[in-house]
């Protein structure tokens, strides 16, 4: 088809792109009200088959200052709407860069800055990220994030720019008066380290 942007050549095991499309189109970045922090959208191309889309463009984060290392691909798992998780991050100097994305189901995710010299220090940020949307949240370095979960079966991805550091680990709780995150459900699961991560100091 003359007006098709893609297609999957026979015998060959790639995708072939129309020479109209440019790179910059495959990944649609938004800021948000949090500086460093985007959300991503997909550009999807459609045929009766479905869609493709890049989820994922080393040089599209770079021509956006963006990290764009990939430490490690995470895989996480809630099987019940209202499960809570985090909000995480990692210390200095094992801070790190996180890309997310809802592969199945739906959460509300929350990403909050803890940089002390960032003029929205202690602010939040929230997005639903579903498999439906597709739609991804860039989390900077000096950021902890966390998420709701708002179906069963929940299926999330992210890849870090860091190696996962034990000694690292750390969190902010997610009723944390001093963030006052409106979160969307009554949260029905959490984890005891989720529950007694310390108070930010006011």
């Amino acid at each position: 088809m003359a007006n098709e942007p893609w297609s999957c050549q026979r015998n060959e095991a790639h995708f072939r792109l129309d020479d109209s499309i440019a790179w910059s189109e495959f990944l649609i970045f938004k800021e948000t009200t949090l500086p460093g922090a985007y959300v991503i959208d997909l550009e999807r191309f459609n045929d009766d088959r479905g869609y493709f889309a890049r989820a994922w463009c080393k040089k599209e984060l770079l021509q956006h200052g963006l990290k764009a290392e990939v430490a490690q691909s995470n895989v996480g798992f809630s099987r019940r709407k209202g499960t809570l998780r985090g909000l995480h991050f990692q210390r200095a100097p094992h801070a790190e860069a996180k890309i997310v994305r809802c592969t199945r189901g739906a959460i509300f995710d929350v990403i909050t800055d803890l940089r002390p010299d960032s003029p929205s220090y202690k602010r939040w940020y929230a997005v639903e990220l579903s498999e439906e949307n597709g739609r991804m949240i860039y989390v900077p370095e000096g950021f902890a994030q966390g998420y709701m979960t708002l179906m069963d079966d929940t299926e999330i991805n992210y890849h870090t720019s860091e190696f996962f550091s034990p000694e690292a680990a750390f969190g902010v709780r997610y009723d944390d008066p001093a963030l006052a995150i409106q979160w969307p459900l009554a949260a029905t699961v959490v984890s005891e380290q989720d529950r007694n991560w310390p108070l930010l100091k006011s």
